[in-house]
């Protein structure tokens, strides 16, 4: 009986929260409201809640009042297309905006409900509890959106952050600068007003030289170009152009896609594959990208690192203390009970066709064994000739070594990284029962905007084409010699607050592809999960804007073109086929793990099938 009243009253709370929301939001009946694992989000008419549990402690019943009063005055109070005019291109620069917006929206709401404004409060103090701001003690640890969110929600609302986050906020308050104080108060003063207070977020972003691209872009239109124009990223000009249409979507996934950013430079890579170094510059006319003059020497447009001093290699345990990776991986556990069985049902299913193929190849003519019936027709017609023995032999596809690459880019952040670190997870475990040994790799930059790569750049003088300009890191989650049990901890580390920034493909690939040459296994397959264009603000600020997407290409054709590693791309919301071989594209992330399963089983498909046209053809033709 317990359990039948526990699930009526969630059912009953449910009902009461979707009925509010509407209520705040002057929303129509079409509005659904989904309770689902996983971040809130809104997309158009669809609203996306945490799952309650059927206990309902008053904390969850506080944060998810607080999700869904938070979701109900971003449908009353935004307008999507005033939004979309002014929404800077730059990733990050677009986050913050975002963010922004939805502490206005939150203010306005705040103001004459007081319940609401309890209800925004005790969610605004559980999550930073969750993001552990309290054991932050350098100003690098707190993400710059969510700094400049609670500065901001501070100078709207007149009430302070929450106690927990007030030791790293102070880090933070002391280095805006006049101008970014200036645009805050300006903000203040115009939170009733959604066109206005995007002006002056855009103020504060210029202030921080997050949206300097942007703002040149409209004084471009204006015939008032100006001066720094040379250090602004063609790829960051084009990113914009039609990113509002799809982001309401992606935000139903917890992430902001990347595929705009980069598709743009797709056939100025082609171009200057084609006509050697000289990038896409003063001959093609029509674009923004001319503003920035590009040397025509080899030289200086071949890829290459400014520094590799700051560069890393580590291992997911190293980046945080176990008892967080604890709490990690029980988050991620928590996100995704609904998913496991699912992913799991696929993963046993593509065990079951590993195991079946072990021992499908045969050795024929042998003096001893299991005697071939096939062959009895020649002692049958012949009683000279000697009795046919066979035997089974394990297929080659067991000695393989299959590594996962994912892309741990900004972009990723929510429902796509958590998925795929649980795919990886299954993946991991289902391989290694076959005897298949598996590598999980990840790659990101340790800072947004080029970190000490960049500040070595600025002291030296700002010398022209410096090459990548960020600091890298990649991240051994499970090395392939590891077992599953011992690095199972390890891939909570994605969900962690402030991992994932800028993508660099190209080396990360590079990385993850020598790291398979020298292992001992005959087969080697290399997995590539993305969901965007490379993308590194501080590199294509100061170089082509097709720098880093054309040395993407050009690992990619050598990898193919060697046949050491068989190489395949997993593209979530973005198109990979532009740039590998053999890719596929999904649109929901929910769909990686039945596609990682589907596109694998295709791989030991292909290894089997040669194996039976080995085994035929040492059989030879049978006489009847």
């Amino acid at each position: 009986m317990s359990g039948k009243q526990d699930l009526t009253r969630q059912e009953e709370f449910k009902r009461a929260t979707a009925g509010a929301l509407r209520a705040i939001a002057h929303a129509d009946p079409e509005v659904q409201v989904a309770f689902q694992p996983g971040p809130s989000g809104v997309a158009g008419k669809r609203v996306r809640l945490p799952l309650p549990t059927r206990a309902l402690p008053a904390a969850e019943m506080a944060k998810l009042r607080g999700a869904a009063d938070a979701a109900a005055l971003r449908l009353r109070h935004h307008d999507e297309s005033l939004h979309a005019q002014r929404v800077p291109g730059r990733r990050e620069a677009r986050e913050v905006f975002d963010a922004l917006e939805q502490v206005r929206v939150e203010t306005v709401g705040s103001k004459h409900m007081t319940g609401v404004a309890a209800n925004l409060r005790a969610k605004l103090a559980e999550e930073c509890e969750a993001e552990g701001y309290d054991r932050m003690t350098r100003k690098d640890q707190l993400p710059l959106t969510a700094a400049l969110g609670l500065i901001a929600r501070e100078r709207m609302t007149g009430q302070p952050a929450p106690e927990i986050a007030h030791r790293v906020l102070d880090l933070w308050r002391d280095t805006l600068g006049p101008e970014a104080d200036a645009a805050l108060a300006e903000m203040a003063d115009a939170t009733d007003d959604q066109a206005a207070f995007a002006k002056a977020a855009r103020k504060l972003l210029t202030a921080l030289d997050l949206a300097e691209a942007e703002v040149e872009a409209e004084s471009e239109q204006q015939d008032e170009e100006g001066e720094e124009g040379g250090e602004s990223s063609p790829q960051q000009d084009q990113s914009g152009e039609g990113q509002s249409q799809s982001e309401q979507e992606e935000q139903m996934l917890g992430a902001q896609p990347e595929q705009m950013q980069g598709e743009a430079s797709d056939e100025e890579g082609e171009e200057t594959e084609e006509d050697g170094a000289a990038a896409d510059g003063d001959d093609k006319p029509g674009g923004p990208q001319q503003r920035r003059e590009v040397p025509q020497v080899d030289d200086t447009t071949r890829y290459h690192a400014f520094t590799t001093q700051f560069d890393e290699i580590v291992e997911a345990e190293e980046l945080c203390d176990p008892d967080e990776l604890t709490r990690l991986r029980q988050q991620l556990d928590q996100q995704l009970s609904h998913l496991q069985g699912v992913v799991s049902k696929l993963a046993n299913r593509l065990q079951r066709r590993l195991l079946a193929q072990q021992q499908r190849a045969w050795e024929f003519d042998l003096e001893e064994g299991i005697l071939d019936a096939a062959r009895l027709t020649r002692v049958i017609t012949n009683p000279m000739h000697a009795l046919s023995y066979k035997h089974e032999r394990d297929t080659d596809f067991r000695d393989t070594v299959v590594s996962l690459l994912i892309d741990n880019s900004g972009s990723m952040r929510g429902r796509p990284i958590t998925v795929a670190a649980m795919c990886c997870d299954i993946l991991a475990r289902t391989l290694e029962r076959c005897s298949v040994k598996t590598e999980i790799l990840g790659f990101t930059t340790r800072a947004w905007k080029g970190g000490q790569s960049r500040e070595r750049w600025v002291q030296d003088g700002k010398p022209r084409n410096p090459g990548r300009l960020n600091d890298l890191r990649h991240v051994v989650y499970k090395a392939a010699d590891a077992p599953w049990r011992r690095a199972r901890k390890n891939l909570g580390l994605m969900l962690r607050e402030g991992l994932l920034k800028e993508n660099i493909d190209g080396e990360a690939l590079e990385w993850a592809y020598k790291r398979l040459l020298p292992r001992p296994e005959h087969r080697r397959i290399l997995m590539v999960i993305s969901d965007g264009a490379p993308v590194d603000d501080s590199t294509l600020s100061v170089n082509p804007g097709n720098y880093l997407e054309r040395h993407l290409r050009k690992v990619i054709h050598e990898i193919e073109n060697r046949n050491q590693v068989e190489l395949i791309a997993i593209g979530i919301g973005h198109d990979v086929t532009r740039y590998y071989r053999r890719a596929v594209t999904i649109v929901d992330a929910e769909e990686l793990g039945g596609t990682m399963m589907k596109k694998l089983a295709e791989l030991f498909d292909e290894d089997a099938a040669e194996a039976w046209q080995r085994a035929a053809a040492e059989r030879g033709p049978v006489l009847v």
